[in-house]
């Protein structure tokens, strides 16, 4: 458990002193309302003039039932079942009311143009909402959907749905095999091939020598504590409590999570298989990078490996994780950001205002 901020609060103060950066927040689907979720992306969209965007999630934690008054989590299709209907329902939301709707004639007394509301009236398996959005239009059509689904349900949900998907792979084969399959599933929605930006999580320990980036590592690596460690590989492989097993001992065969994450309940247990890692060893892995692509090395080898990947059809951007804040984020911008920009690869000034813009999405 770390404290933190409620991020529409976070991004609705930062949108008043940024002008370019696009504002992302995570909102589960399992334990809020759709109507609620609509207003407060849309009110966001507002604010920042069309940069806002909407992390769409399952939560995979299964202790966070307690906090909804519910005995137990929801089951991994249950999860996605209701997600694909939130989304019809948000989007539909969104879509209350064309561009120039409200008029604002006080002379003749109109407010709106009424021919350009969209009442939702949406009755479905989970959800009956009437709309319409009390919102008006996103500046630049909708917020951007974001999702980070990799499990077969999450995957199809993003094919059909997302804009941007943020994935974890540990290494370019894997990361170039996802790319294909997702992109590949586009075709049977009528989408097309740059209507989905596929971004994998880079992790980076960046120093001006090797040297240097792998004492920064080994100093972060020391900080882990055993009992959080466990806690967060326990959370992550499918909420399964690893307390009984020995440390230094394998990872015992596990049963396919339903209240957690499929697709990263796999990618530990190859990573682990794969590299022969002890629990102890594998939570270490994972303490930082999360099971995401990890390059410690200097700039030049970060970039290497963004270059690869990127040229080599593993991924369309990435996710920058920083090891630590501010620091870490700074390391990132003021030596791996120069570095692309001399090889072509990274835009050396925005081209756009909305994060459908900066992001090269088509707007609704």
């Amino acid at each position: 458990m770390a404290a933190g901020l409620e991020p529409l609060t976070l991004l609705s103060a930062l949108a008043a002193v940024t002008s370019r950066i696009g504002l992302i927040g995570t909102a589960t689907t399992t334990y809020n309302e759709p109507y609620h979720i609509a207003r407060k992306f849309a009110s966001l969209d507002q604010i920042s003039r069309g940069r806002s965007g909407w992390n769409l999630v399952t939560s995979d934690n299964a202790s966070e039932s307690a906090n909804f008054g519910r005995p137990q989590h929801v089951s991994h299709s249950q999860r996605y079942a209701r997600a694909r209907e939130f989304y019809e329902v948000v989007t539909g939301l969104w879509d209350s009311w064309e561009e120039g709707a409200f008029i604002n004639d006080k002379a003749g007394g109109r407010w709106f143009d009424r021919s350009k509301l969209h009442a939702l009236n949406h009755h479905g398996e989970h959800f009956d909402v009437a709309g319409p959005l009390n919102v008006a239009r996103s500046p630049q059509g909708r917020p951007v959907i974001v999702q980070a689904g990799g499990s077969e349900t999450g995957r199809e949900l993003a094919a059909e749905t997302a804009e941007v998907v943020f994935t974890a792979h540990a290494n370019l084969s894997s990361a170039q095999a996802f790319y294909r399959d997702l992109k590949g599933r586009l075709a049977k929605f009528g989408r097309h091939q740059d209507s989905l930006k596929i971004m994998p999580g880079i992790f980076s320990i960046i120093g001006k020598t090797q040297a240097e980036a792998e004492d920064k590592f080994n100093t972060l690596q020391d900080l882990v504590e055993p009992e959080a460690g466990l806690a967060l590989l326990g959370r992550m492989i499918g909420n399964f409590d690893l307390s009984s097993y020995p440390l230094d001992g394998p990872l015992p065969e596990l049963p396919l999570t339903d209240n957690g994450q499929q697709s990263r309940q796999k990618l530990l247990t190859e990573i682990a298989q794969g590299e022969n890692l002890s629990i102890r060893q594998l939570y270490l892995r994972i303490a930082g990078g999360r099971g995401h692509l990890t390059v410690v090395g200097t700039a030049e080898t970060v970039a290497d490996h963004i270059q690869e990947w990127f040229e080599q059809g593993g991924a369309d951007g990435f996710n920058v994780m920083a090891p630590w804040l501010p620091g870490g984020l700074r390391d990132f911008t003021e030596l791996v950001v120069p570095e692309l920009q001399r090889r072509g690869i990274f835009r050396t000034q925005y081209e756009g205002k909305t994060l459908r813009e900066h992001l090269r999405l088509p707007k609704p």
